[in-house]
């Protein structure tokens, strides 16, 4: 398999409600809520980097579409690593999410590899970290 992952998606209680967090609170770009004709289709897509969207959707819409059973969610599932070029913007970009009704769940803080960290949880509860590594050249 070549790694080719375009489109991470998660799962989220309220679409409208994830659509102001993302679009409105952190700045992510948007069309909006697209497939709202189609049962279980009801999508927003973020554009990230090139070549790499963010997608929510409502969780019970998924396992629909998956064929799987509805589960409690569970923050300690995966995170979402947001790099980022200073500690100065790992402290605003956190600022920026809970500003926006994030929760911080570990305010930032030098970290044992000498990089420059902490994590928020979006409405949903998923698990966010930024993160300033200075191996790690952003532009």
């Amino acid at each position: 398999m070549k790694p080719r992952i375009t489109v991470i998606t998660i799962g989220v209680n309220d679409l409208e409600k994830a659509l102001i967090f993302y679009r409105d609170g952190l700045g992510l770009s948007t069309e909006g809520i697209v497939g709202k004709e189609f049962e279980h289709g009801a999508v927003a897509f973020f554009d990230l980097q090139a070549g790499l969207k963010l997608a929510i959707w409502k969780r019970e819409d998924i396992a629909y579409e998956a064929k799987v059973t509805l589960a409690p969610a569970s923050p300690t599932e995966f995170t979402i690593g947001h790099n980022v070029s200073s500690k100065e913007e790992v402290d605003k970009v956190l600022e920026q999410a809970e500003k926006a009704g994030a929760t911080i769940t570990d305010p930032a803080h030098d970290t044992f590899w000498g990089g420059y960290s902490g994590h928020f949880q979006d409405p949903d509860g998923h698990l966010w970290e930024v993160v300033w590594n200075l191996a790690w050249e952003i532009e």
